[in-house]
């Protein structure tokens, strides 16, 4: 990733601004004048961004001199392509954060503080875990869009066919139901992944993470995690259990395994729950049964906490960041979060979006449940990036090609170099 310095956005910003936005307009600095304002949006391009476009007209309806160019950037592209944008030329006004690039980029100077802000006017509304979570140094840096966390999704029919009368709440009750659902219906009861967020899960179930930012010290070799990865490395072999896949398409495997009905359960989040329902195993959405993720030896079950905030660029101009504003808190609103909810079955941020009608659908309302087990990020710029390490190395350990020793020995020297003032 480019290592801009902070001020680069500040010191350029007229000049960024005019190619960003692309109008004599940006240069104007008048708030009260038509303002052309740039949104990259990171959201499915197929599922989710039509109803984005549809509100970004609700908006300008309302606002007849906003205009907002949409534009579409692939989640996997954006961070990238923003802190490129951002330290040189071309960053939207307005970018759809994950939540863990909002701490990274407000640290570099890219993100304006939002605090006493239109953006934030109804701050009271939202989870407080999620504001805190938008937060570097005491100052807030986007307003929480939608939110998220894992859960353990599972298929109704294929549990009661083999018996299981209510989800597992331990990895070892999994393993069991996994085995009775294999012997019962001949199809594999779980199936596990090998990247690194989704293994977070079971370092929570430890009581440990990747890193004690609050003590600054590297944690992903200590007792507790190795404990952690071992029982994750297990969820690939006994009966039931698929193994391993470590090809590059094997995100897209395992969910069309389960949405099919070729696997009982599996590891997933909400931003998928449009994508069950087209399955043929979830034609009746109450089929689809989600749960809190199983717990460790702690007896405790943890998950990340996901999700994306909408942040400001600082280096736009004030008549600019003025109209951003309104449009973040337009977009932010109860309103559109419950239209957002019901069209793209995600998970709101502020709690007077969960209206009746919002709650009816089966998968917004299972994953609500699950919420109190998610678990806030810390704050640390560098925290996201951490899973990096462990994505290159324990497709390798699943895959048999390094011990698990090797594996997290070869990860913490890579997370020591991200975080260079930690200790191991």
């Amino acid at each position: 990733m480019r290592r801009g310095i902070a001020a680069t956005a500040l010191v350029a910003s007229i000049a960024l601004a005019a190619t960003a936005c692309g109008g004599s307009d940006k240069d104007s600095g008048k708030a009260d004048g038509p303002v052309t304002i740039t949104w990259w949006d990171t959201s499915n391009a197929t599922n989710e961004a039509p109803t984005y476009k549809a509100l970004i007209k609700e908006f300008e309806a309302a606002n007849k001199n906003i205009t907002v160019k949409y534009v579409n950037v692939p989640f996997d592209q954006a961070q990238n392509k923003f802190d490129t944008a951002a330290g040189a030329t071309g960053a939207p006004d307005v970018l759809r954060s994950e939540v863990g690039w909002t701490p990274a980029f407000a640290k570099k100077g890219y993100f304006l503080p939002l605090d006493g802000t239109e953006a934030l006017k109804d701050k009271s509304k939202f989870q407080s875990s999620l504001i805190t979570q938008a937060q570097y140094e005491g100052k807030t840096y986007g307003v929480p869009l939608v939110t998220d966390t894992l859960a353990l999704v599972y298929n109704k029919a294929l549990f009661k066919k083999a018996g299981i009368t209510a989800a597992p709440t331990t990895w070892d009750e999994l393993k069991s139901d996994a085995a009775k659902v294999k012997a019962k219906t001949g199809v594999d009861g779980y199936w596990g992944s090998t990247q690194a967020y989704y293994a977070q899960t079971y370092l929570y179930g430890e009581g440990t993470d990747t890193v004690d930012a609050s003590a600054k010290k590297i944690t992903v070799n200590s007792d507790a995690a190795k404990k952690a990865y071992g029982e994750w490395l297990g969820m690939f072999s006994g009966k039931g259990l698929h193994k391993a896949d470590t090809t590059a398409d094997a995100y897209a495997h395992i969910q069309d395994a389960f949405v099919n009905g070729k696997v009982a359960a599996i590891i997933q989040g909400p931003w998928e729950i449009t994508n069950f329902y087209k399955g043929s195993a979830f034609g009746d959405k109450s089929n689809l049964g989600i749960a809190t993720v199983p717990a460790g030896s702690t007896g405790k079950a943890g998950a990340p906490t996901g999700g994306h905030n909408l942040s400001v660029y600082a280096g736009s101009d004030k008549a600019h960041q003025a109209a951003s504003l309104k449009f973040v808190q337009f977009m932010t609103s109860a309103k559109s979060q419950t239209e957002i909810a019901l069209k793209n079955s995600t998970l709101p941020t502020r709690s007077d979006a969960y209206t009746d009608q919002v709650k009816a659908d089966p998968g917004i309302a299972g994953f609500q449940s699950v919420l109190s087990a998610a678990q806030p990020r810390p704050e640390l710029a560098e925290y996201s990036s951490l899973w990096g390490p462990l994505d290159t190395e324990l497709p390798k350990i699943a895959g048999g090609k390094e011990s698990l020793d090797k594996g997290l020995s070869n990860a913490e020297l890579a997370i020591q170099k991200l975080v260079p003032d930690f200790s191991k």
